[in-house]
């Protein structure tokens, strides 16, 4: 049986790539490179939008990737079905798309935070978090300075009723996100997006505060094999 092939996103700026590829192939998956230019998401499984400042971070962080080629192809393929991650700026990218709803600001202390964090998990129906169990606790590595959830009333609130937390801040909120979002999901499920790092968290070699970020890689693997 062929390896699940799960995309990795390169824009100009992008730190992650290689990292969240090699997560990835370190869970037994097969990482397919995507270039923003390219139209062409190679026939992969699943997409995963890794972190950095994609052009800058010039406008707002996210706002001119939501623009590149590869994103005309990925919209419509996310809201078909294709499983979709983004972490830290490839979350900013999801909300900027509007495949994911509210927006991520400025943090609340306006300085940039970098630590390890301790996260709740709220949901682990979704293909990246079901080899979690719904509340368990991880810790992950963090590393932003527009990292503050935002989203009105109405949202916030089809978002709690909804399930659609994915995962919540826990032993104080780094950033001020409204309910200590940490990340969350479509109505569907299959697009997630979270501000923390689950690719730099799945080797002790790295001397990453945890391995707990194997679990996301993992679980999208054995989501797509039995799917």
């Amino acid at each position: 049986m062929s390896a699940a092939r799960v995309g990795v996103v390169t824009f100009p700026g992008t730190l992650d790539d290689q990292d969240a590829a090699r997560a990835v192939r370190h869970a037994g998956g097969e990482a397919v490179p995507l270039w923003h230019a390219d139209a062409d998401l190679k026939g992969v499984d699943a997409v995963f939008l890794p972190g950095g400042f994609s052009y800058g971070d010039y406008l707002r962080c996210g706002a001119i990737s939501r623009f590149a080629p590869l994103m005309g192809e990925l919209i419509p393929a996310a809201k078909a079905g294709l499983p979709v991650l983004g972490t830290c700026n490839g979350f900013q990218i999801l909300c900027e798309a509007h495949l994911l709803p509210g927006a991520l600001m400025r943090n609340a202390g306006l300085h940039y935070i970098c630590r390890d964090q301790g996260i709740r998990v709220e949901s682990d129906t979704t293909p990246w978090t079901s080899d979690f169990t719904e509340g368990q606790e991880i810790v992950l590595p963090i590393k932003h300075g527009e990292g503050r959830y935002v989203a009105d009333e109405a949202t916030l609130s089809a978002l709690e009723a909804g399930g659609q937390v994915v995962f919540r801040y826990t032993g104080g909120n780094p950033n001020g996100s409204l309910n200590d979002i940490a990340g969350i999901r479509n109505e569907a499920g299959n697009i997630v997006g979270l501000m923390p790092h689950p690719e730099h968290a799945v080797e002790d070699l790295t001397g990453a505060p945890s391995t707990d970020g194997r679990g996301f890689f993992s679980s999208i693997l054995k989501s797509l094999v039995n799917a």
